[in-house]
């Protein structure tokens, strides 16, 4: 595709702009259009250094095409969720405070309906559009925080370590049914370092992250909140930390809930279709399969969820169906204890320790 020819100066004012960026490691295209009364313009178009030059290039272009101090503040700059090559861009439009939506791609594609071929300055342009059809109800993106990209990045490290030391270890046991001892030690040895190594490097990433909990006050207190809900452990919490922006947004148990992929969906249509509510496949994996573990752990040792697991399993409930049910409470748990900032009462529990309100002392009754 062409470069788009820059107009010229526009006669008119414009009080209102739209700015797609799409974001690759090396490069970003911005494509800008500028708007008198909600009245889409010709769009232009460049295409920038995906580094700290190339932001100065970005933000000498914009005053250029009429982004002036007044324009700014009604600037919409929509990119999607690129995982890390989009944070220099964030962190720019934080400090320039700009009203700035990180998209989720799905999202932003279906949103287009059917469209043929694809390339950067066209993404950039589809965002443009996005930008201009959807200004209300694209939300501004969260404020960027070191730490939390921080936590983010040593979680990740954790988790990819974890997945080597796995594939190391299985594949060492796989050999030992099939090698000779001597084979077999002969490997062994060699993997040794490389097993130490990993385990070495895991523990000290899992030290970062205790010690950045520790420094930063408002992670430590939700942090403290999570680890009081039963089910809910410090691999768990700190994931939740990551994946909300320490829960900056203040997202509900059930926005919670669908992000994670535990809320079932009706799936009927007229009379023909009447399929089960289920789970939608789109859902946070890694979230989700960290509450499956803590349901199955508080179904097992939790005296609350014990007598609901046998309750439902009672009345027919599936196993799993139950299991659902149980990260779902979890959730909407999580959501209660940031929301109320106290930790967690187990009502089972407090009840059991209490003396039965009418049970009256030995001495009383005698008198």
């Amino acid at each position: 595709m062409k470069k788009p020819k820059i107009p010229s100066a526009t006669a008119f004012e414009p009080n209102a702009a739209y700015l797609g960026i799409d974001v690759s490691k090396e490069h970003f295209d911005a494509a800008l259009s500028l708007s008198q009364d909600r009245v889409f313009q010709e769009i232009v178009w460049e295409k920038f250094e995906n580094s700290t030059k190339g932001l100065k290039a970005f933000d000498k272009w914009l005053t250029k095409q009429g982004v002036n101090d007044a324009l700014r503040p009604q600037l919409l700059v929509v990119m999607e969720n690129t995982g890390i090559y989009h944070r220099r861009l964030w962190q720019y439009c934080c400090q320039h405070d700009l009203h700035a939506t990180i998209g989720n791609a799905a999202d932003i594609k279906w949103s287009m309906g059917l469209v043929r071929g694809k390339d950067d300055i066209t993404d950039s342009m589809r965002l443009c559009e996005y930008a201009y059809r959807h200004e209300d109800r694209l939300r501004k993106a969260d404020a960027f925080d070191e730490n939390i990209l921080l936590l983010k990045d040593l979680q990740t490290m954790r988790r990819r370590l974890l997945k080597q030391l796995s594939a190391n270890k299985v594949a060492l046991s796989e050999l030992r049914s099939t090698n000779v001892k001597a084979t077999q030690a002969i490997m062994e040895k060699a993997s040794k370092d490389a097993i130490q190594g990993i385990e070495s490097s895991i523990k000290k990433v899992e030290a970062q992250i205790t010690a950045l909990i520790r420094k930063n006050e408002a992670i430590r207190k939700n942090y403290q909140l999570l680890l009081s809900i039963p089910g809910i452990g410090h691999v768990t919490a700190v994931y939740l930390i990551c994946c909300t922006a320490n829960f900056i947004g203040e997202p509900t148990g059930k926005q919670l809930a669908c992000y994670a992929g535990v809320v079932p969906f009706e799936s009927t249509s007229g009379k023909s279709v009447k399929g089960k509510p289920k789970v939608h496949k789109m859902a946070n994996k890694e979230l989700k399969t960290l509450l499956h573990m803590g349901a199955r752990s508080i179904a097992a040792h939790n005296k609350e969820a014990k007598d609901y697991y046998q309750r439902k399993s009672k009345e027919g409930k599936h196993d799993l169906a139950i299991i659902n049910a149980l990260k779902n409470k979890l959730l909407l748990r999580v959501a209660a204890v940031i929301r109320n900032g106290t930790t967690y009462v187990d009502k089972y529990k407090v009840a059991e320790e209490q003396p039965t309100k009418n049970k009256l002392a030995p001495d009383l009754v005698r008198s």
